[in-house]
């Protein structure tokens, strides 16, 4: 099947959706409204080890120093205070979202959680795990968050993170996600259909060959049923 092509040149393309900008984006009612990963856990039935196919307890601990864990879009961060209250002293856990918890309450030392938005938030290290679970539905410039995020692996570090194909979109509105995984596989990515996620092993600089041009927040239900973002893109010259 042939990858997804961008709309061909020397005509003027079709009315596309009305895209907005990030700062736009934040403020609709998709984004701002978003329950996906409020009171998700570490481990049983509506967890992290279930929508990740794996334990990041279990793969944190089997890190030969202290271990990092990097959240994005991490709800009310259950999850990294269940892992902080089983992992060593010295690990480093971060959550980064853009409401962040809506209950305040005191973090164990190991956590830092960071109130802001992932398209303009960046570490000052690395980590030995970076996951998304199910927060690029919410995002404008997913591609370009999994390009950044890629770089801040570990050089030996593992990324997870849900991502849906069908939300990615040419500037017309045509399809643009099979072109999407095809330069994400290209670029070391591993993609799963079934499971719609992402896998990356080891930390890179990457540039993958779109340009973000804005975000379509009446894009309606995704995989999951709920409503999500569609995030459009050119190609990049």
């Amino acid at each position: 099947m042939p990858p997804d092509l961008p709309p061909p040149s020397g005509s003027p393309p079709p009315p596309g959706p009305r895209l907005l900008s990030g700062d736009e984006l934040e403020r609709s009612s998709v984004v701002a409204n978003n329950t996906m990963n409020r009171e998700r856990g570490l481990v049983g039935v509506n967890s992290y080890a279930r929508e990740l196919g794996q334990d990041p307890l279990a793969h944190l601990a089997s890190r030969p120093a202290a271990p990092s864990w990097l959240d994005l879009c991490s709800g009310e961060g259950r999850a990294l205070r269940e892992a902080a209250g089983a992992l060593p002293a010295d690990a480093v856990l971060t959550g980064v979202d853009l409401v962040g918890p809506l209950v305040p309450r005191p973090s164990p030392p190991t956590l830092e959680e960071v109130v802001a938005s992932v398209d303009h938030w960046a570490p000052a290290r690395t980590y030995d795990l970076v996951t998304c679970v199910h927060g690029l539905h919410y995002v404008g410039d997913q591609l370009g968050l999994l390009a950044r995020a890629a770089s801040w692996l570990a050089p030996d570090g593992l990324l997870l993170a849900h991502f849906d194909p069908d939300s990615v979109r040419w500037a017309d509105g045509s399809a643009a996600g099979r072109a999407a995984v095809s330069a994400l596989r290209a670029a070391g990515f591993d993609y799963s259909a079934r499971h719609h996620r992402l896998t990356l092993r080891g930390g890179r600089s990457l540039a993958l060959p779109f340009r973000y041009i804005g975000a379509d927040p009446a894009a309606g239900p995704n995989y999951t049923g709920q409503p999500a973002v569609g995030s459009h893109y050119e190609t990049r010259a």
